[in-house]
């Protein structure tokens, strides 16, 4: 399989974009793991509210963490396929993504089609 039929322009774009979200995501995941620490309070803290909403801010970190790491794996997964010539094609069903939804989701593993399937 060849790179889809992009042109230089649309391949470079694309590239970088991806160069973009693999770097914040890096720099997210490095700020989120700090926040998502094991939470110590201070013994004499406020009490029982103060330690709740830690905890709270402790999960919703780990969320954002989860998240992160799967996007950069899709990332990471994507700058591969443009290494080897496999970019711009669906996963599933090997047909091509489209300019379109790769430049609002260069990472996107699959095409519109079976992205809707998976999700019903």
């Amino acid at each position: 399989m060849t790179i889809l039929d992009l042109t230089t322009e649309q391949q470079h774009e694309l590239r970088q974009s991806l160069l973009s979200q693999r770097d914040e995501l890096t720099q997210q995941l490095h700020q989120g793991l700090d926040s998502s620490a094991i939470v110590e309070l201070d013994q004499q803290a406020f009490g029982r509210v103060s330690r709740q909403d830690a905890l709270l801010q402790q999960s919703m970190a780990k969320a954002t963490v989860q998240q992160a790491e799967e996007q950069l794996r899709q990332v990471t997964r994507a700058l591969a396929r443009i290494e080897s010539d496999d970019f711009g094609y669906c996963e599933q069903c090997e047909e091509p993504i489209g300019y379109a939804r790769l430049r609002v989701r260069p990472e996107a593993p699959w095409c519109m089609a079976c992205q809707s399937m998976s999700e019903q």
